[in-house]
């Protein structure tokens, strides 16, 4: 028993360095509808990690968006700097949408960033990253595409704002904002003429409240066919569980309606693996054959030792 016990105590300053982390990636899905989205056959997911990133140390990498130029694809994403414990804006690169290449960061601030929705508009490119941190939802410019951004409007401020998400809609942009970083029960909707404003808050906002299920983004808003889909992070169970689907029925500047889109969740987390304990947000572009492309993000548990020295 003695001996027992000496172990015990020998080992009791390693368990005291034994920390869990959330191990986010970056994987490709396809599939016919963006209800029959799976993991892409012949390719081996996740395609970017954290081991990937070069130019800082990444915790993890995540929020994965798309930019689809003549001869290649740009993907920025969520790289969390394991020494500041902030997030930066990367980007990869790819040829055939299924090979990707590291580049660099390209947006960094003094305060997190994330979830990185890139959008052209009047012959331009345009970010809104989310910064919740400086209660803020911000807009940038490609200055030189798409390495340099720069900040050229604050769009709304004065709360914490997640997952900013605009789009266009019948001449008129519109733009789904998360609120209450708490318990993401609350889901915001703006309009404008143009992207930089000025935003206006909808009649219907919050269109969603109290409801951790569907309040927030999980993605880019997109056309399936007649049906505009927009999609929400299941956060009812833990943040980051799955995501869903709703359709917008009607939206104007005097109404809004929608309903669930399917019986079942656009991404579910996968028993083992990259995507074991969670899966929230997702780009879907339609292709040319019809089929839809989707870079998705989830991750997994992972033990690992922290070092005091």
């Amino acid at each position: 028993m003695s001996t027992l016990l000496a172990s015990v105590r020998n080992a009791l300053p390693f368990l005291r360095c034994i920390r869990r982390k959330d191990d986010w990636a970056i994987g490709l899905y396809s599939g016919s509808s963006p209800l029959t989205l799976a993991p892409m056959p012949n390719v081996r997911n996740p395609v970017l990690t954290a081991a990937h990133v070069r130019d800082v140390p990444a915790l993890f990498v995540a929020d994965p968006f798309l930019v689809r130029t003549k001869d290649r694809w740009l993907l920025f994403f969520e790289v969390l700097h394991a020494t500041l414990r902030r997030g930066q804006i990367g980007l990869a690169t790819s040829r055939n949408g299924k090979d990707w290449e590291y580049c660099q960061i390209v947006l960094r601030e003094p305060f997190h960033l994330s979830y990185p929705h890139v959008f052209a508009w009047d012959g331009s490119f345009y970010m809104t990253p989310e910064t919740a941190a400086c209660r803020q939802v911000r807009l940038y410019r490609a200055v030189e595409f798409p390495l340099r951004w720069s900040h050229v409007a604050t769009l709304l401020e004065g709360d914490e704002y997640l997952d900013p998400t605009p789009f266009m809609y019948q001449g008129r942009w519109w733009m789904f904002v998360g609120t209450g970083i708490k318990d993401n029960g609350a889901l915001r909707l703006y309009h404008a003429t143009t992207p930089s404003g000025p935003w206006k808050e909808h009649p219907c906002s919050p269109i969603v409240q109290h409801d951790p299920r569907s309040a927030r983004p999980a993605g880019r808003v997109v056309h399936d066919g007649e049906r505009l889909l927009r999609f929400a992070q299941d956060c009812s169970q833990h943040y980051g569980q799955r995501v869903l689907a709703f359709e917008i029925t009607e939206l104007t500047p005097e109404r809004y309606a929608e309903r669930p889109y399917g019986a079942a969740s656009v991404l579910t987390p996968q028993r083992a693996g990259w995507n074991a304990r969670g899966m929230h947000t997702l780009d879907l572009h339609h292709m040319q054959n019809g089929n839809w492309l989707a870079l998705v993000d989830g991750y997994r548990k992972r033990f690992y030792v922290r070092h005091s020295w």
